[in-house]
C-alpha cells in the first residue's frame, strides 16, 4: 500500500517511506528483537480506541468493465480537500493508499470509541466519493473483483515488484490477492494484562469471531465475472497463499506475544530493501530467523524487522492494536456493521462472554490452523447458509445487539446491526448472495451500493 500523500512520522511502518535501511546502522540481535517485538507489537492498557480500514475497488461508471488508467485515480485524488489534523489527511484525519491493482483504501485515523470512529470516516468517505464520481469514477464494495475485466499492477514500487515475484512461484492466489481483492480491516486496542479486558481473551476471541465475520460479511462469490462456488473467494485465496504469513499463529498457551514473535522471525522474508533502484527480491526459502543467525548480503536491522512484520498477513495481526483482516469489503456503507459488530463484542465483557460461549462449537484444537480449519472453510464456501455458522452469527448478532444498547449515542449503529441480522443470517444469506442473484436475472452489470445506515 503506497500513500497518495505524505504521511507524518508517526504513520505506521507500510504506510512510510519505504527506502533502505541508512547505513551505519548496527546489526539486529535475536534477543533485541524478541524484546523489540514484545514491546511494540502489543500496547497494554484499558481499550479505548477504534480504526477501520476500508478498501474499495474503482470502477468507470460508463464502461466498468474496463480498467481505470493510473492517471485517472490520481486526478480524483488530487481534487480531494486535504486538510485534517497536519494538513495531509482527509478532514476527520482518514489517509488514503492505493493497492497495487488500483484499489484504493481509506484508513480512519484512532478514534476515542465507535461511535466517533463511525462519524468521521463516514464524513471522509463522502469527500472521497464526491471526488471520484466528478471523474465519472465509482467506488465499489465487494471482496473481490466481480466483474471480467484485466487485472494488473498499476504500482512498480519494489515493494510490490518483490512481492510478485514471491508470490508467483505458488500459483495464482498472490496476484489475485494483490489486484483483485479488497477488505473492510477492524482495528481496536489490544487490550489489559488481566481483567475482563485481558489481552490473551481479547486475542482468543478475535480468532474464534473469524468464521462467523467470514461467513456473515461474504461479499466475493464472483471472481472475472463468473461464479467460483465460494461465498468468499476473497477468503478462500486468502487460505491458498504462502502459510509461513497467512496462518494464524500457533497456541502459546495464553501468550499471545511469544506465539507472535516465533511467527514473525519463522515466517520467509519477502523482500529485502536496496538502494539504487536494485530489486528487492530476497532468497528463496529465507526466514527472518535464518536471516538474523546467517547475515546473508548484509545483517539485519531494526527497520528491517519492522518492515517485515508488515509483509505479513495473518488473519489477526498485532500492531500494537489488533487488526481483524478477514472481512470482505461491503456495498455503500455496510463497512459500519461489521465495525460495530467487532467493536461492541470485543470491548463490551458481557457481549465477550456470550460470543466465546456461542463460538465454542466451531472450535477445532486438532485442526488446521486458521484460516485452513474447517469452520473457516465452511464460511468461505457457505457462509451462514451453514448451520453452525447461521446459529453462533445470530448468537454474536443477538450479543452484540445487546451491548450497543448499553452503549451511549449507538442508537443508529443498533439498528444498523438489527437490520443486517434480519436481511441475512437470519435468513441464511449473506452479502454474497444479493450479486448470486442480479448476476442470475442480468438486472446490473455492477453490484449495488446501498443507502448508509
Amino acid at each position: 500500500m503506497i500513500p497518495v500523500r505524505p504521511t507524518s512520522p508517526s504513520s505506521p511502518p507500510e504506510r512510510q517511506s519505504a527506502g533502505p535501511p541508512p547505513t551505519g546502522v548496527s546489526p539486529l540481535t535475536e534477543s533485541a528483537a524478541r524484546s523489540h517485538m514484545a514491546g511494540v507489537c502489543f500496547k497494554i492498557g484499558p481499550p479505548r480506541l477504534v480504526g477501520v480500514e476500508v478498501e474499495w475497488f474503482v470502477h468507470d461508471d460508463r464502461c466498468p468493465t474496463d480498467p481505470v488508467l493510473p492517471e485517472r485515480l490520481h486526478a480524483a485524488l488530487d481534487a480531494l480537500p486535504l486538510g485534517g489534523p497536519d494538513g495531509t489527511s482527509l478532514p476527520s484525519g482518514a489517509r488514503l493508499t492505493l493497492e497495487p491493482g488500483g484499489q484504493v483504501e481509506l484508513s480512519s485515523p484512532p478514534a476515542d470509541g465507535l461511535v466517533a470512529c463511525v462519524a468521521g470516516t463516514r464524513h471522509d468517505l463522502a469527500a472521497l466519493r464526491a471526488a471520484f464520481a466528478a471523474q465519472g469514477l465509482r467506488l465499489t464494495g465487494t471482496g473481490t473483483d466481480p466483474l471480467a475485466r484485466p487485472r494488473r499492477m498499476v504500482l512498480d514500487h519494489p515493494r510490490y515488484l518483490a512481492m510478485e515475484r514471491f508470490f508467483n512461484s505458488a500459483g495464482p492466489w498472490g496476484r489475485i490477492m494483490m489486484t483483485g481483492t479488497a477488505s473492510v480491516q477492524v482495528c481496536l486496542d489490544a487490550g489489559d494484562a488481566s481483567g475482563p479486558h485481558a489481552l490473551d481473551r481479547r486475542w482468543r476471541l478475535a480468532h474464534r469471531l473469524g468464521p462467523v465475520l467470514v461467513a456473515a460479511f461474504a461479499n466475493s462469490p464472483l471472481l472475472d465475472g463468473k461464479p467460483t462456488g465460494h461465498r468468499s473467494t476473497r477468503q478462500t485465496v486468502w487460505s491458498r497463499m504462502d502459510p509461513t504469513r497467512t496462518l494464524a499463529p500457533e497456541p502459546d498457551h495464553g501468550d499471545p506475544s511469544e506465539a507472535w514473535t516465533r511467527y514473525v522471525l519463522d515466517a520467509e522474508v519477502l523482500c529485502i530493501r536496496r538502494p539504487d533502484g536494485l530489486p528487492w527480491t530476497a532468497p528463496a526459502g529465507l526466514t527472518f530467523a535464518d536471516w538474523l543467525r546467517d547475515g546473508g548480503e548484509r545483517p539485519p536491522t531494526l527497520a528491517d524487522l519492522d518492515y517485515h512484520r508488515t509483509t505479513l498477513f495473518p488473519p489477526v495481526r498485532p500492531r500494537g492494536h489488533l487488526e481483524l483482516r478477514m472481512i470482505d469489503a461491503q456495498p455503500g456503507d455496510g463497512w459500519i456493521v461489521p465495525a460495530a459488530l467487532v467493536g461492541a463484542l470485543l470491548d463490551d465483557p458481557v457481549a465477550a462472554d456470550a460470543a466465546l460461549a456461542a463460538l465454542e462449537p466451531l472450535e477445532c484444537a486438532d485442526g488446521p490452523r486458521p484460516p485452513r480449519s474447517d469452520a473457516w472453510r465452511r464460511a468461505a464456501t457457505l457462509a451462514v447458509a451453514d448451520p453452525e455458522l447461521r446459529r453462533a452469527a445470530l448468537a454474536c448478532f443477538a450479543a452484540a445487539d445487546a451491548a450497543l444498547g448499553r452503549l451511549p449515542g449507538a442508537e443508529r449503529l443498533r439498528t444498523a446491526v438489527a437490520a443486517f441480522a434480519e436481511r441475512y443470517p437470519a435468513r441464511g444469506r449473506c452479502p454474497a448472495d444479493d450479486q448470486l442473484d442480479a448476476l442470475r436475472s442480468g438486472t446490473r452489470r455492477t453490484p449495488p451500493e446501498e443507502a448508509a445506515p
